[in-house]
């Protein structure tokens, strides 16, 4: 795993992309940036092996270097279901493909280049989510995640992991507090920290707890519940009602 310096020297980039540099490190990047990410795919691991059914497809959307579909493909629980993930990084998904070939021991797991937002998505038992939402144009979320919920099947399953803003600014500034010192913690400096914090405005546009809800619930999903929340990060699990029909 190659470490994440992409902010440490004085040609850092000033707005973050999902290019080739950061798809080399972007692995690092997310065990040092994003607080518990192991123990969600790990979590998310056990969701599946309670909710879906033999031959769902689990399609993971923003799936960058496909750790989470790697891994949740060599898990016992997956025999019977095949496993999709789509970025529209050429860069993300050329890794991906590498990382199955190498770790996942498996045939039921494949990775596709395509914009998430636009293209059709075929019938699915599950679809993840994770930390992509927040960088999908706020205008087009709702729209998006309507378009999900008509692609699952009854009793389907949305999880969606996401970095959260909170309403209170004194709450807003502690959490910042408490998840710069977390990166600190991981190795990265004060000076990599802010730097990829201004590199990512505007980029990464995060919504509150209860502004991710309302988007889902809006979406159709009446079972909306987090699993997972850590300060200003939180695992949500959306279920589509059982009964065949979809929102209003």
């Amino acid at each position: 795993m190659s470490k994440d310096n992409i902010f440490a020297g004085q040609d850092s980039p000033t707005e973050f992309r999902f290019n080739r540099q950061v798809a080399e490190v972007f692995d690092d990047m997310l065990n040092r940036s994003v607080p518990f990410y192991r123990e969600v795919v790990r979590m998310t691991g056990q969701l599946l092996a309670t909710f879906a059914r033999p031959g769902d497809t689990v399609y993971d959307l923003g799936c960058s270097t496909g750790t989470t579909m790697v891994e949740l493909a060599r898990l016992p629980m997956a025999a019977g279901l095949s496993f999709v993930g789509v970025d529209n990084s050429p860069a993300m998904v050329e890794k991906a493909r590498r990382k199955a070939e190498m770790y996942a021991g498996t045939d039921n797991c494949r990775f596709m280049e395509g914009d998430i937002t636009t293209m059709e998505l075929p019938a699915a038992g599950v679809i993840i989510l994770n930390y992509t939402m927040q960088f999908i144009e706020p205008t087009i979320r709702a729209a998006f995640l309507g378009k999900l919920y008509q692609a699952l099947r009854p009793g389907g399953l949305l999880i969606m992991s996401e970095k959260l803003r909170n309403q209170d600014p004194e709450i807003c500034r502690r959490f910042g507090e408490f998840h710069a010192a977390f990166k600190k913690g991981q190795g990265y400096s004060d000076l990599e920290i802010s730097r990829k914090r201004e590199a990512l405005e505007n980029v990464l546009i995060p919504l509150t707890l209860d502004e991710n809800r309302a988007l889902l619930r809006a979406a159709g999903f009446t079972t909306v519940e987090p699993f997972f929340q850590w300060f200003n990060f939180a695992s949500l699990l959306a279920i589509k009602d059982r009964t065949p029909h979809g929102p209003a």
